[in-house]
């Protein structure tokens, strides 16, 4: 016990840039949700503070009055939720097949996968928009889902994780006449519980949180995802409220929150068992 001690109190000096890497990364969530709560002259007076001094839920009830907040949360959920469940079957059949079905062209076509994952986002942004308006789809529910069920991350994080699943379970099913679908839905996907959990977080954040393309892909208020609606309410002609964008995004953040804490374990897991950095 006492060598424990000795070595816990050597280490003291380990805590110090730790905390401050929890300062940094806390500060700005715990400024947001105090500026939600400042009337606009607070904001904008220079002064750093965290609480407020003349606090008021104004912002809220602007939030929740002033905007069509109902329609843009259904949407941003309709989204979201659209995104995450087609992520969890899509790129987890791509992930099964690139890591235990044999076949020509599958170390290429894992190769794209992980070219992709090196192309950025606004590279393909053009040809995806041409592409979606050609098809019809502008202003959509599909223009806002269907680029985006199966995402490269997804289909990585998918393969690494079902590739430690072991042959012989796989064989095993083959064997007693199990086809690959049923083998998919009947043995990998029960023990893909952590993978799938990391996948539907990550893919939710990405999805709920996605500004510049909804921003061009949904073009009538009725379409507007909340960060969309929220960012373009709150700046007038001459001047942003600050507050209600505030506002907006502490309440944009809690959905976040809430799926963390519940599936935060299985986060923990699937990133340490994909080999995700």
């Amino acid at each position: 016990m006492a060598i424990r001690k000795n070595i816990r109190r050597s280490r003291w000096y380990l805590y110090i840039p730790l905390l401050i890497g929890l300062a940094l990364t806390v500060l700005p969530f715990v400024w947001m949700v105090s500026g939600a709560f400042k009337p606009q002259r607070e904001i904008l007076s220079g002064e750093f503070t965290l609480l407020p001094e003349n606090g008021t839920l104004r912002n809220f009830a602007d939030l929740f009055t002033r905007v069509d907040f109902s329609s843009y949360f259904v949407n941003s959920v309709v989204v979201a939720v659209a995104v995450v469940l087609g992520n969890l079957l899509f790129c987890s059949m791509l992930g099964y097949a690139l890591s235990k079905i044999e076949f020509p062209g599958r170390r290429a076509l894992f190769a794209v996968v992980m070219t992709m994952l090196m192309v950025p986002t606004v590279v393909t942004f053009i040809p995806l928009f041409v592409l979606v308006t050609r098809m019809g789809l502008a202003n959509t529910f599909g223009a806002l889902i269907l680029p985006f069920l199966a995402a490269p991350l997804g289909v990585f994080i998918m393969r690494q994780f079902i590739g430690d699943i072991p042959d012989s379970l796989i064989e095993a099913a083959r064997l007693d006449g199990a086809g690959e679908f049923r083998i998919f839905f009947t043995v990998v996907i029960p023990l893909s519980g952590p993978a799938l959990a990391t996948l539907a977080i990550l893919q939710f954040l990405s999805s709920w949180n996605e500004f510049l393309w909804p921003l061009v892909a949904a073009q009538t208020e009725d379409m507007y995802t909340l960060p969309v609606g929220i960012a373009l309410i709150s700046a007038g002609a001459n001047t942003v409220n600050y507050g209600l964008l505030l506002a907006g995004a502490t309440v944009i953040v809690l959905p976040i929150l809430v799926l963390f804490l519940f599936l935060q374990r299985f986060f923990i897991q699937g990133i340490s068992t994909t080999g995700l950095k």
